[in-house]
């Protein structure tokens, strides 16, 4: 066998371990379920097996869910469900098993490796926070369709197993074992002889009895029809309430779980893998998916014979972005220097830090110890006499070009021949930040997104100057960080924020023309965007806009595309968005049924266009529209490598609507033809930069798409 080991005891407990070759972690394939099959046939003809122990073999890892990679193969509905029905028939032969199965998660145990603990009848975990168990199937536009809708709501209860599988939440060892999903916690070490320990104990038992403590309520929304019509009821409501109805892969699982309790747990498991089959090729879950296997393909360095890891970085800076760097650092770096102006500022930034490793040590997803090692780790300082062998230092001040030059000339004075200097700046170009510097070579930019700690995002900005070993070491920290990363060509607003300027500079001109930000929010979210546009320019700050208008706005004016002034006239009046509360809505005054009021002060600033009703379908694609066709142009032009880059980096950046898969995916989804008819139009309606960008037109031409899968 390829995929698992099998040795039994003189005491006739048989220990399984499952080892997937060349992976890291392990994941359930076709090759996987060969292999239990066939153990399950030898643990049948042999009467001497009474217990089996299931393990893995790999670090901190159970196993972490299919094998999506062959998934993407299937082109039909009809491979799927076959490929299912094998899953589930080894699934039901393992939960009808007469002798106990005892499934030992010793780390990540998620998706289709949970539904296989799911189907032993009893499990154990490690107490430790490596362990993370979970359904994030929704996530993947798809539903745990291995029999997960159907267990875990008979074990831990309707209440608390939909939501869990609606929201992808994942939970550690002590919160799984509350719950019910773990029956017991054990220590760290000596798992194996636990677990064989444990095994001989519940055959000596026969049977093992469950008793899950429920109030009245509880109770009567579990266990009762008119209960659960509730649940179900409030459930699409919320999903349609975050959703827009944009994901059909919640409303699956909410009628699977459904069926099964009216109909019965067969029934439910048949509905399960019907369901799976429409959803898995959804062009919503293939577009998810998508975005999945990009995330998996950029945590790898190609260049990872040049990287250089990083054991002493400095951050300069210690505001809001610069303690977020440091404290996705703490892990991965020996000493993080910690430098502002005053002591007195490095000390309240680590005190930020300390909350968070705090938090993170409550919630059990570090130790204690390990939270006091990585706040050891920082050191703060208010001068550059400790840089000196510092392997990369980033500047994370305000977004001040002649600033970010003075502090790139004192760090090459203070720090060695190969201290990498990384700029976290949103649209200056690299190449104007190091000019004049004595080491070009050594400057790159790593554009981390705000708050640091949650988004996922890490661009990399390269100049012609910038040495392939520095590019390799930048991003070689970056993935330790946690972070999935795009490297992208220098330019005013690199990849991410050149393609946002012109979306929000459409934002300006629509309501310069009489829209109201309201209007324009509910039409972008309707579209699939999670915050509206207006609303993200109040988020982001109107400062900010008006600095990065000034960094874009000549470009664009270059190519005949009218810059909106909306935002620098909001900025000179005061308006600084949320931060100060004076934006595009209004922040004294409380929200009429939750909906936010927009600032008609606003309007008189902007030009005093009375106000009218737009079209949302001209909105969206107004609005939508410039962002994509930038995206083309970056890719036209190189800033991009990729679809796959440009595609991760709208979605995990900027929220673009992940159901679309990113600008490329969008457009071979709609159809290059009927996009740039859309764009046509809109190019004699409102002007040339509407117009398509070469490459798409090209791509039309000769019948190609970005993807081709």
């Amino acid at each position: 066998m390829k995929y698992l080991t099998f040795e039994k005891t003189e005491d006739g407990i048989a220990v399984v371990t499952i080892d997937c070759p060349g992976q890291k972690v392990n994941t359930i394939s076709s090759g996987l379920m060969g292999d239990v099959e066939a153990v399950l046939d030898r643990i049948e003809k042999d009467s001497s097996v009474r217990g089996v122990a299931v393990l893995s073999a790999k670090d901190n890892n159970f196993v972490a869910g299919a094998d999506l990679f062959e998934l993407k193969k299937m082109k039909t509905s009809e491979e799927v469900l076959s490929y299912m029905s094998k899953g589930h028939h080894i699934l039901n032969r393992i939960e009808n098993m007469k002798i106990p199965f005892v499934a030992c998660i010793n780390g990540t145990c998620l998706g289709g490796g949970l539904e296989i603990a799911l189907a032993c009848h009893y499990r154990i975990a490690v107490n430790s926070p490596d362990v993370v168990i979970g359904f994030p199937e929704v996530q993947l536009g798809l539903l745990p369709a291995g029999g997960g809708c159907q267990r875990l709501t008979r074990l831990i209860g309707l209440t608390s197993a939909l939501p869990m599988m609606l929201t992808a939440k994942t939970l550690r060892a002590k919160k799984a074992r509350k719950l019910g999903i773990v029956d017991e916690l054990v220590p760290l070490y000596g798992l194996k002889e636990t677990a064989l320990k444990i095994t001989a104990g519940l055959i000596k038992k026969g049977r093992i009895l469950r008793k899950r403590k429920r109030g009245l309520v509880s109770f009567l929304l579990d266990s009762t029809s008119p209960g659960r019509a509730i649940v179900f009821s409030q459930a699409r409501k919320m999903v349609t309430r975050q959703t827009k109805g944009c994901y059909p892969a919640p409303y699956a699982v909410i009628d699977a779980v459904e069926y099964g309790l009216k109909r019965g747990k067969e029934a439910g498991l048949q509905r399960e893998i019907e369901l799976f089959g429409e959803l898995v090729i959804s062009p919503e879950s293939r577009a998810l998916q998508s975005l999945f296997t990009g995330m998996l393909d950029l945590k790898k360095n190609p260049k990872k014979n040049l990287a250089r890891r990083t054991g002493k970085l400095a951050v300069i800076g210690a505001g809001l972005m610069g303690q977020g760097i440091a404290s996705v650092s703490t892990p991965v770096c020996d000493t993080i220097l910690m430098k502002d102006m005053n002591l007195d500022a490095s000390a309240k930034g680590m005190k930020e830090i300390w909350k968070g490793l705090s938090k993170r040590a409550e919630s059990g997803a570090i130790f204690p110890f390990e939270r006091d090692v990585q706040y050891g780790r920082l050191v703060p300082c208010d001068d550059y006499q400790y840089f000196k062998n510092t392997n990369i230092v980033i500047e994370a001040v305000f977004e001040d070009l002649a600033l970010k030059r003075k502090i790139l000339s004192d760090v090459e004075s203070a720090a060695g021949d190969r201290t990498i200097f990384a700029s976290n700046t949103s649209a200056i170009p690299i190449t104007d930040i190091a000019k004049g510097c004595g080491r070009p070579a050594n400057v790159i930019g790593m554009h981390y997104f705000s708050p640091v700690p949650k988004m996922p995002l890490l661009e990399i900005i390269t100049t012609a100057k910038t040495a392939p070993w520095v590019t390799a070491s930048a991003l070689d920290l970056g993935i330790a960080q946690g972070k999935t990363c795009i490297v992208v060509k220098d330019g005013p607003g690199f990849y991410t924020t050149r393609i946002l300027a012109p979306m929000l500079n459409e934002v300006m001109l629509l309501i310069e023309e009489g829209a109201v930000p309201d209007e324009i929010d509910r039409a972008m979210r309707q579209f699939g965007y999670p915050v509206g546009p207006a609303a993200l320019i109040d988020e982001v700050g109107i400062d900010v806009g008006a600095h990065v208008a000034g960094e874009l706005g000549p470009m664009f004016i270059k190519r005949g595309n009218p810059a909106s002034e909306g935002i620098p006239k909001l900025y000179a009046e005061g308006y600084m968005g949320k931060k100060n509360r004076k934006g595009l809505y209004r922040y004294d005054v409380k929200k009429k049924k939750g909906v936010k009021i927009p600032d008609e002060r606003v309007y008189a600033i902007l030009g005093g266009a009375p106000r009218k009703q737009f079209d949302p379908a001209v909105i969206q694609q107004r609005v939508s529209l410039m962002m994509v066709n930038e995206a083309l142009l970056c890719l036209e032009e190189g800033i991009i490598a990729s679809p796959r880059d440009g595609d991760i980096g709208a979605v995990f950046g900027l929220g673009f609507p992940p159901f679309h898969g990113g600008p490329f995916r969008y457009i071979d989804h709609a159809g290059g033809d009927s996009i740039i008819r859309i764009m046509n139009t809109l190019e004699k309606e409102y002007g040339g930069r509407f117009r398509p960008a070469k490459i798409l037109s090209d791509m039309v031409k000769k019948g190609k798409r970005f993807y081709t899968v």
